[in-house]
């Protein structure tokens, strides 16, 4: 008779129905994939909407489903065919891995823009399930070794730095630009960091709650604003001789962020999208777009982002610890859930220690 072996995890059920249970244990990994002991998940804006609204968009919860995506850990079993990980490698995991079944997902793989796969697995995004359990199995080549200066904890916090590289990549921001960030969630937060490290040396960001805006003080932000888009537009001005910003990033996703960030930009400048708004749409002036040239350049994740985050951890270049606002156990997962909803104005990034 053979004995299935379990681990626990955190699996959400239903809305706000998260249990931690045990479920059972990944086979050996497959010939290019590793299995990685987790030990630190942070708990990321998507998983707190799967678990209060059993969706976002079109990704529904049908069934079942381990929740987290932010996540490091170690090595523990390596494919035949990995080479360039050992056991004991300490990691950290991005969660996007294209599957490649179509032509269309290896033509954006091949263009090296394989988040915009339209068949990609990614941890905690249905049908797929996450990293709030004690083993994973993943591909080899999307686990980054972290080097030993470099925390579990800090490694978790490179899936969401990755926005923000990611944004400051595509814009492109460069040296001595101003850049406006509307929105002082951990998102916003995180690309304040990333701005900062590409070389942004006028950082502006706007928030309506005060914790956040203090928090984005003590990490570089020059200036912040309570939500008020004519002070954000005239800052960006008084910093540029009344040019305005030369990046805007959307990050609060709501209508009259967006405008703000639009206003405050100059022209010839780009508006990072990464907030989504509530019904999922907002108006926007076309015609100051057009007259000012001012171009809209949405972005969907990240991709090739990772190994640079390793990079600016390792230098010091960045420093995500003071963005840990609480830490839980795997057992008090469904709590730390709570927390987070409870404290959602001032909580920004809860951290699951499954060590």
């Amino acid at each position: 008779m053979t004995t299935t072996k379990t681990m626990p995890a955190a699996v959400l059920h239903g809305v706000k129905d998260l249990r931690v249970e045990n479920v059972e244990i990944p086979a050996f990994p497959a010939p290019d994939e590793v299995k990685v002991q987790i030990g630190k998940v942070g708990i990321c804006g998507s998983d707190v909407h799967y678990f209060e609204h059993g969706r976002i968009g079109n990704f529904v919860v049908n069934a079942p489903m381990i929740l987290g995506h932010e996540c490091a850990g170690t090595v523990v079993e390596v494919g035949e065919n990995v080479r360039h990980l050992s056991v004991g490698d300490r990691v950290c995991i991005e969660p996007g891995v294209p599957r490649l079944s179509t032509d269309i997902s290896n033509y954006y793989m091949k263009k090296g823009q394989y988040n915009l796969c339209p068949d990609i697995f990614f941890f905690a995004t249905p049908p797929d399930h996450g990293s709030f359990c004690t083993f994973v199995n993943h591909k080899a080549d999307f686990c980054f070794k972290l080097p030993d200066n470099v925390s579990l904890e800090e490694g978790a916090m490179i899936e969401p730095l990755s926005t923000g590289i990611y944004a400051a990549r595509v814009a492109p921001i460069r040296m001595g630009d101003c850049v406006v960030i509307t929105g002082a969630g951990p998102i916003g937060l995180m690309n304040l960091l990333a701005a900062k490290a590409a070389g942004a040396t006028t950082l502006i960001i706007s928030d309506m709650v005060e914790a956040r805006l203090e928090i984005a003080r003590q990490i570089g932000a020059t200036h912040t604003v309570r939500g008020d888009a004519n002070e954000l537009k005239q800052l960006a001005q008084n910093a540029t001789k009344g040019r305005g910003a030369d990046v805007a990033i959307e990050c609060a996703g709501h209508p009259s962020a967006l405008n703000a960030a639009i206003e405050a930009t100059r022209a010839g400048g780009v508006v990072v999208l990464i907030g989504m708004p509530p019904n999922d749409t907002a108006t926007v002036n076309v015609n100051d777009l057009i007259v000012r040239e001012i171009t809209l350049r949405p972005i969907f994740r990240y991709n090739n982002t990772f190994p640079t985050g390793v990079e600016l951890l390792a230098s010091g270049k960045v420093d995500v610890k003071p963005l840990i606002s609480k830490r839980f156990s795997l057992e008090e997962t469904p709590a730390a859930f709570d927390y987070v909803v409870e404290n959602r104005a001032t909580c920004m990034k809860a951290i699951v220690d499954l060590e």
